[in-house]
């Protein structure tokens, strides 16, 4: 059996040997750099106009530094391996402001829907832009990350997996409609080296992935299941135990929902009310995760889901205490990847191919002998 504890956190595919085997050696780029970024940005307008009208949601500014001690910057993980960059800032004060660029705007998007005075069915989209610094550094990791981090308030019925599953058709029918409009604007994107982008979705709990893969570790499961049941999947209640005694991976305690009971299956009560949209990419012939999602936490489960990973002691947190107190909206959201959805859509083999960043030069040289042209 693999070791399924070494693959529960910490993105990437760990080793440049490993990245060099899985990148194509007959890559040819369908599109120059330049329409690329001509077409990165005709996808990014189309979605956040479509997502804005699917959703009912409002972009609005986002920070790029929080306070540390507001408890909203996103912890990405509950083992504590990917910590982000801080630094004093403030002239003639002190104490100085302890600063942190955020990692994500995971819960300060639920804070925020209460300044913006959201009501349940209202929402907001964030052009959100991030460093992860504890990232290993691939063909779709990357230090830099953009994404369209967004909330939506509900009500306490809205609490439940049928919302969840409709707003996930929701967010899949803006991606598949931006694929075809990009096909469109270029036609050399839809080539046969390709198969088309599947207009479906399919939903599966991470439990039921168990039972078809039981002996492999998670990346082998979600790369089994979108090559053998369906090319793009949602998979259900990412962060509870699962029945081999290991979570399908880690997820932070403290924004999305994944104590609740939802499914009852063959006399097994499965968990969670949040998940993964997974596709297939036929470029790197690997999964590919567009976007992370859910209900969050309300009170009750906020509590529980931190005593089962000993963070008790964020109850202290402004943050945690207007969750613990209902001061702030019940909520959904999630962080859909800018960068990762363009090579999706473009059919790249390199998330550098997008995006501007830093690369190391195994990296770098590795990609050049694929003729694979990262930007820098």
């Amino acid at each position: 059996m693999a070791d399924k504890k070494a693959d529960l956190a910490g993105p990437g595919i760990s080793t440049y040997e490993e990245v060099e085997k899985i990148l194509p050696d007959d890559y040819e780029a369908l599109l120059s750099p330049m329409d690329r970024m001509k077409a990165v940005y005709a996808l990014k307008n189309y979605i956040e106009e479509n997502l804005s009208k699917k959703l009912n949601i409002q972009m609005v500014q986002v920070p790029l530094i929080v306070d540390r001690d507001s408890g909203l910057n996103d912890y990405l993980d509950r083992d504590g391996s990917r910590t982000p960059v801080g630094f004093p800032c403030g002239l003639g004060i002190e104490p100085r402001i302890q600063a942190e660029v955020v990692q994500a705007a995971t819960k300060w998007k639920r804070m925020a829907l209460k300044q913006f005075d959201c009501k349940p069915g209202e929402g907001i989209c964030t052009d959100m832009r991030a460093v992860r610094k504890d990232y290993f550094l691939d063909h779709d990791h990357s230090a830099y990350v953009d994404q369209w981090d967004w909330e939506l308030a509900i009500t306490e019925k809205d609490r439940n997996l049928d919302f969840l599953k409709d707003i996930v058709r929701k967010l899949w029918k803006v991606i598949y409609g931006a694929g075809k409009m990009a096909q469109e604007m270029y036609p050399a994107l839809k080539t046969d080296k390709y198969p088309d982008f599947p207009e479906d979705i399919v939903f599966l709990h991470a439990e039921e992935i168990l039972d078809m893969y039981p002996d492999l570790p998670r990346k082998e499961r979600e790369n089994r299941v979108i090559q053998e049941k369906a090319p793009a999947v949602f998979i259900i209640g990412i962060g509870q135990t699962l029945k081999d005694g290991y979570p399908h991976e880690l997820r932070a305690a403290d924004y999305d929902d994944w104590v609740t009971a939802t499914i009852t299956k063959n006399g097994e009560q499965y968990y969670g009310l949040n998940g993964d949209i997974l596709v297939w990419n036929p470029v790197t012939k690997r999964r590919h995760e567009l976007t992370s999602m859910g209900i969050r936490v309300n009170s009750e489960t906020l509590q529980i889901q931190l005593k089962l990973t000993g963070q008790e002691d964020f109850l202290k947190h402004p943050y945690h205490q207007a969750v613990l107190n209902n001061e702030i909206p019940l909520s959904i959201g999630g962080g859909i990847g800018q960068a990762r959805t363009y090579m999706y859509l473009l059919r790249t083999a390199h998330i550098g191919e997008v995006t501007v960043t830093v690369w190391p030069k195994a990296l770098k040289d590795i990609c050049s002998k694929k003729n694979i042209h990262v930007l820098e």
